[in-house]
């Protein structure tokens, strides 16, 4: 038993880490929404994203059951999309990340990032055009803001868009875009007379090209693509008529962190289970290496700081459903989880020595996804950089 890989270990169901009951602030159904994902993550998930994150393919066979649970929705319900707490859709970010980070990510595009400003800034024929075929996972769909020389800073974008007679012209380059090519609609952000504005494009529209960029060591699991626009004619119902300037796109970011918030929960999670178990299975010497000392410290500082991570996010989500929740707080809470679950990741794979490095076990696997979620975003330190504006009142960067 000592020497032998543990192969079951990835594929037993989770023994859930909620030292301090957290569950027991959760309604009916928020408990009951969080177990269902967590049962379809350790069924559906977990046995196939090894393999996929290996050829470096997307699960695209899970989309249809994806949307059968229920998880591509904005919190507002209507338009055939049944809404949920804020707390909810924190948990299923969470329970969808302990499966794989990749999953996670696709999720949140969907519904936080494109779903979520169509519902927020959209016309009704938008919203009753894309909103039931996105919640049905019917239709995919991508979120283009991010360009090749502007990430942290989007007011600098390039792309831009023009009056025609008959709608909008759009020129640009979009990079590092989530479900770019298997997505049926794009959300471009523009310049239109210097101002930013959200554009929903069909990807078959003649001139919009997406080529996915391969090589990755992490989200390997995860499209990840570069838009190009050329030309691209768009007609006047394609532009979002509520929202001009840099609110619309930062706005979605704001969904799309809280989500990250939790998720980085849900990945902290994944690796200290598989730490635990293997160290109360692996035998060194004369008991198993969970019996010594500095293994023990390990696992209890996984324990305090997802703890802590835990009753972050559940008052975090407390505070976005009284409407009081600010951006500092999201960044706060986006730094400190992930930058959590990049370490316990790294410490879950020093107790497993050399097996860590193995695929046989998922804890390298989040450990380069969370490179990824550590950078995108916003990056820990332009979160470090708005919480320091909140606390001091300076702003450290342009603005």
């Amino acid at each position: 038993m000592a020497d032998r890989l543990l192969e079951d270990l990835p594929r037993r169901p989770i023994n859930p880490l909620d030292f301090y009951g957290i569950t027991a602030e959760l309604t009916d159904d928020e408990h009951a929404l969080r177990d269902r994902v967590r049962a379809f993550v350790d069924a559906e998930v977990v046995p196939v994203i090894d393999q996929h994150a290996e050829d470096a393919t997307f699960p695209a066979s899970l989309v249809p059951k994806l949307a059968a649970l229920g998880v591509f929705r904005p919190t507002a319900q209507d338009y055939g999309v049944p809404g949920i707490s804020h707390v909810a859709h924190g948990l299923i970010c969470q329970e969808l990340e302990r499966g794989d980070s990749g999953i996670r990510s696709f999720c949140s595009v969907q519904s936080s990032l494109v779903m979520y400003p169509i519902w927020a800034f959209g016309s009704e024929a938008q919203k009753q055009r894309y909103l039931p075929e996105m919640a049905a996972g019917r239709l995919i769909g991508c979120f283009g803001l991010t360009e090749p020389d502007f990430g942290s800073n989007p007011s600098g974008m390039l792309t831009t868009a023009v009056k025609t007679p008959n709608g909008f012209r759009l020129n640009g380059t979009k990079r590092w875009i989530t479900n770019g090519s298997v997505a049926q609609v794009a959300l471009v952000w523009a310049k239109l007379e210097g101002k930013v504005h959200g554009f929903l494009v069909p990807t078959k529209t003649p001139g919009f090209t997406a080529r996915d960029i391969h090589g990755k060591w992490s989200l390997r699991a995860s499209v990840t693509s570069e838009l190009v626009l050329e030309d691209v004619e768009v007609g006047e119902d394609a532009v979002l008529p509520g929202v001009a300037g840099l609110r619309g796109p930062l706005s979605c970011l704001s969904q799309a962190r809280f989500g990250i918030c939790y998720g980085a929960v849900g990945a902290a999670m994944a690796c200290y289970d598989e730490a635990l178990r293997y160290a109360q299975d692996r035998v060194q010497f004369s008991r198993p290496i969970a019996g010594y000392q500095l293994v023990q410290r390990k696992l209890v500082e996984m324990v305090s700081e997802i703890t802590k991570a835990q009753l972050m996010c559940w008052r975090l989500g407390r505070l976005k459903e009284a409407d009081q929740m600010t951006a500092g707080q999201i960044s706060l809470a986006k730094r400190n989880n992930v930058d959590m679950a990049r370490n316990i990741a790294r410490d879950a794979r020093d107790i497993l020595g050399a097996n860590g490095v193995t695929d046989e076990y998922q804890c390298g696997r989040h450990m380069l996804n969370l490179e990824s979620v550590y950078t995108y975003e916003g990056t820990h330190d332009i979160h470090t950089l708005v919480v320091g504006q909140d606390v001091t009142g300076l702003a450290a960067f342009d603005s």
